[in-house]
């Protein structure tokens, strides 16, 4: 064989060897991109699947305190609204006995009118809890300093607000989120905490909003999962997520607590 015809043959063999190299090359890019785009199509499936099921405990969370709410309030109509009217009703059925006196006509009146105004008093305090009339009228600042006033009547706190944020009167509903966040961390400082001092606080900061909350109460393990997941704390949850803002919740035992959230 000629020395021309070897070195056509090795041109042949190279070119031959360099395209399947090539195509091997490809095959495994081909091969590397379609089993790195499956591996992240998974990871994305599997980080949608979380948010799902986290809004889903989200929304079952909120599901259970409307529920719980709605029991409470049913609870507060029926022992506080219904058994005073069923009496004035049955003092209303005695007035028209023709044998009674001046004076027990009067002492019937006189129950009448006394169960009618503590069942208007009554259903006052049950629609102040459902919707305050001063957060409705004048916003959530107005709303927080009225239930600071109202915890400290009790004797039992001392509450301190400071606020320089200018809220839109228009962003009532979210607002209202806020104010029931409030009421969950006062009622758990009170009852669960027992604090003498609470502190309140809102500031602004690039459009964001930020709470800041804390008292000097007995505190808790905050890292305990018992905690984390208790009802109270996943009806929080669930509305700081309707807010689309962040939550961060400290606290210690005999060390008070403490909690900031962005809204």
């Amino acid at each position: 064989m000629s020395p021309k015809a070897i070195s056509e043959s090795e041109i042949v063999a190279t070119a031959i060897f360099s395209c399947v190299s090539f195509l091997l090359m490809g095959l495994v890019l081909i091969l590397f991109f379609y089993f790195s785009r499956k591996k992240i199509t998974q990871k994305e499936l599997e980080k949608r699947d979380l948010e799902i099921q986290y809004q889903k405990e989200q929304l079952h969370a909120i599901i259970v305190t409307q529920e719980e709410e709605r029991k409470r309030i049913a609870q507060d109509l029926h022992d506080d609204i219904s058994s005073k009217l069923n009496i004035v009703s049955l003092n209303t059925h005695l007035l028209s006995a023709s044998n009674l006196t001046e004076a027990e006509t009067k002492e019937i009146t006189g129950n009448i009118i006394s169960l009618t105004t503590k069942a208007l008093e009554n259903s006052r305090k049950i629609a102040h809890n459902l919707l305050p009339p001063v957060f409705e009228k004048f916003g959530l600042s107005a709303g927080v300093q009225e239930l600071c006033a109202e915890f400290e009547t009790s004797k039992l706190v001392k509450v301190h607000y400071k606020n320089t944020v200018d809220f839109d009167d228009n962003d009532i509903d979210r607002q209202l989120h806020v104010f029931r966040i409030l009421q969950e961390f006062m009622n758990n400082s009170i009852r669960h905490g027992k604090a003498s001092e609470i502190k309140i606080s809102f500031s602004e900061e690039n459009g964001i909003v930020t709470c800041n909350y804390e008292d000097n109460g007995i505190g808790f393990d905050s890292k305990s999962d018992e905690n984390q997941k208790g009802l109270g704390m996943k009806n929080i949850d669930s509305r700081i997520s309707f807010l689309k803002g962040t939550i961060q919740i400290s606290s210690e035992i005999n060390k008070g607590f403490a909690a900031n959230f962005t809204f």
